[in-house]
């Protein structure tokens, strides 16, 4: 590739080897250094200051193993054909000639933007292509800032693979200007940040567990099932009211997973309590009478039905709205009745819809859609999709805000990450009430 530099910015002379060899060395102390100190750090996957602690020195480590290898490169020079996976393969460079409209990749850059190594480099015009549509706006403004105004291009976007795969890419570039001072092409090099920046991710979700401990009162007691279900990622957030609407949150809500009566196939129930002031215990006491009821047996669709008899003739406290939603794993079944409650979400290839009685599939049981109890409906799932419940207390504009989220829900590694990004971007809603989400994730 021809030079990148332009007349007005010559070219520093690289440091010599000795001095090159010598940081290699400071970085590799440090680095060995750093692992001691992890090491020797608490281990405790329980208390949330240890578990922040831990993903800043795994960041750490991480950036200075990076380091050392810019550092080897420079010191031996570009490798030939770069090891895959390793972090050599996963900076790229491009140049694109405006002049010929000609576009010059390396060959790293290929794999980087998903794309066939023997496939063309893409022009300029359609490179945005590759990316998700949200982030084509940014990638637009920072090549037209480089191209008319001369500025040096420093961001992120991320691209779609041809496997549904989303990364993050890093692209920093220039413009390269001929005799006359005007832009003759475009250079940049870009550089796949998706480890890194999932790393950022965990640190920023464990410091937010340390600041705002999520769990609701009545998690001591009844416990909800961090370790998951057969089939099921799960996790669960309860997101506690703003100040300004502190007093109008009347409703206690809670989450759940427990067993059916099969074993195998899972309770998934979110809902709100009525009564004005409900004590920290009485979800807990409501949980608990669901899963009662659960393992004697019986569809979701019967369990709020059961449920309102049960707190009719005793002092649990009425249930206003809830979502009881039954997963059998070996069919990837999902049922679901309503008792006034809002609609499970789902999210799939990122995009994300409410799901309603027209994505029903035939029951099981062999019964027609006129048999089975009102507000039921059930669906078959694949692996990889991602189910929200949420209670009745978010307002409909959270939903939409809920919806708009699709891609960084189905880009999430976990049920736990997935929630902490939800709660993240609800937690800067005003006007938020007293809530619940419960996220679970099909897997293979």
């Amino acid at each position: 590739m021809s030079s990148h530099l332009s007349a007005d910015h010559p070219a520093a002379q690289p440091p010599g080897n000795g001095s090159v060899e010598a940081l290699i060395s400071q970085t590799r102390r440090l680095r060995g250094d750093v692992d001691a100190v992890r090491r020797g750090s608490r281990d405790d996957a329980a208390d949330p200051r240890g578990r922040w602690q831990r993903a800043l020195y795994d960041l750490a480590l991480h950036q200075l193993t990076d380091l050392d290898a810019h550092l080897a490169q420079l010191r031996d020079g570009p490798a030939p054909s770069p090891r895959p996976g390793s972090l050599l393969s996963r900076v790229g460079s491009a140049e694109w000639n405006l002049l010929t409209d000609e576009a010059e990749w390396s060959g790293e850059l290929f794999p980087i933007l998903g794309r066939d190594p023997a496939s063309a480099p893409l022009s300029l015009d359609e490179l945005p292509s590759l990316v998700l549509t949200e982030d084509r706006p940014k990638l637009t403004a920072m090549v037209t800032d480089c191209l008319v105004d001369a500025r040096p291009i420093d961001g992120e976007f991320r691209v779609v693979h041809p496997d549904g795969a989303v990364r993050t890419v890093h692209m920093m570039g220039e413009p390269v200007l001929d005799a006359d001072g005007s832009t003759a092409s475009m250079w940049a090099v870009l550089r796949d940040v998706s480890e890194l920046r999932r790393s950022q991710r965990v640190v920023s979700e464990t410091r937010d567990g340390v600041r705002h401990p999520p769990p609701p009162p009545w998690h001591a007691l009844l416990r909800f099932p961090d370790e998951g279900r057969p089939g099921l990622d799960l996790a669960a957030a309860h997101l506690s009211p703003t100040p300004a609407t502190a007093l109008r949150s009347r409703y206690g809500g809670w989450y759940d997973a427990c067993p059916l009566a099969d074993g195998d196939e899972t309770l998934l129930t979110v809902g709100d309590l009525e009564a004005p002031g409900t004590e920290a215990h009485g979800p807990a006491v409501l949980i608990g009478a669901l899963r009662g009821l659960a393992l004697a047996g019986g569809p979701p669709a019967r369990l709020r039905d059961r449920l309102a008899r049960l707190t009719g003739a005793t002092a649990l406290p009425p249930v206003r709205a809830a979502l009881y939603c039954g997963y059998r794993p070996g069919t990837r079944t999902l049922s679901w009745a309503h008792a006034a409650g809002p609609a499970p979400l789902l999210f799939r290839g990122g995009t994300g819809h409410v799901l309603s009685g027209r994505d029903g599939t035939s029951a099981q049981d062999g019964s027609s859609a006129q048999d089975r109890p009102s507000g039921h409906a059930e669906a078959t799932l694949e692996a990889g999709d991602l189910l929200l419940l949420h209670t009745g207390a978010l307002e409909p504009e959270a939903v939409e805000h809920l919806l708009a989220l699709a891609p960084d829900l189905t880009g999430a590694e976990s049920a736990h990450h997935a929630v902490a990004i939800a709660t993240r971007e609800l937690g800067e809603l005003p006007g938020r009430r007293d809530a619940c989400l419960l996220v679970a994730r099909v897997m293979p």
